[in-house]
This record gives C-alpha cells, sequence and structure tokens, in this order.
C-alpha cells in the first residue's frame, strides 16, 4: 500500500547506516525475503514486478522495522494532495483559487 516503509539499519563497519524503502505509488507494496544470506526489501507494482530492490547482508543488518501506513497517516496525506475534498476540516474552500 502507498507510504508503506521499512527502515533496514546496517553495521557498516564501526559506524551504523540507515536505509528506508518506501511503496511511492497507490497500489505499491514493499515485501522483505531472507534468503541465502540475504536480505532483500523490494518495492512491488499490483503485478509484482519488482520496481526497486535494496539488498543487504543478513549478518550486518542490525534491525529490520515494518512501518505500514496508518489510516489517520494516509489520510493526512490524502488531505495534503487534494485540498477541499472529502474528510478535509479547512472547508470545501480550500484549495479553491479566488
Amino acid at each position: 500500500m502507498r507510504g508503506d516503509q521499512v527502515e533496514i539499519v546496517v553495521d557498516a563497519g564501526g559506524v551504523t547506516k540507515t536505509y528506508w524503502v518506501e511503496a511511492t505509488r497507490a497500489g505499491r507494496r514493499v515485501e522483505v525475503v531472507n534468503r541465502r544470506g540475504i536480505m532483500e526489501v523490494s518495492e512491488l507494482t499490483r503485478g509484482g514486478t519488482v520496481v526497486r530492490t535494496a539488498r543487504f547482508m543478513t549478518s550486518r543488518v542490525i534491525a529490520l522495522v515494518e512501518h505500514p501506513v496508518t489510516a489517520a497517516r494516509g489520510a493526512a496525506r490524502a488531505r495534503r494532495e487534494h485540498p477541499g475534498g472529502p474528510g478535509d476540516s479547512r472547508g470545501a474552500s480550500a484549495g479553491a483559487i479566488s
């Protein structure tokens, strides 16, 4: 679902680096797979086509946190993108050009 995010924290030899993979468009999802010592995080379309992939050695991954989009966060994003639409508390005139 658009807005779903996965945060990956990796040991980079004395320091940690954080990477984010996000479902950037409607209908896309983020999938996490662990196989043969490699952690693979991919953004996929509805049909299962891979859009982008991040791969990490499992031994270097410190944390992998999935952040699913919540109803409140999704509604807030919709109001920002379509002001004056349904659910917008600013009134029907918000976003109208005078």
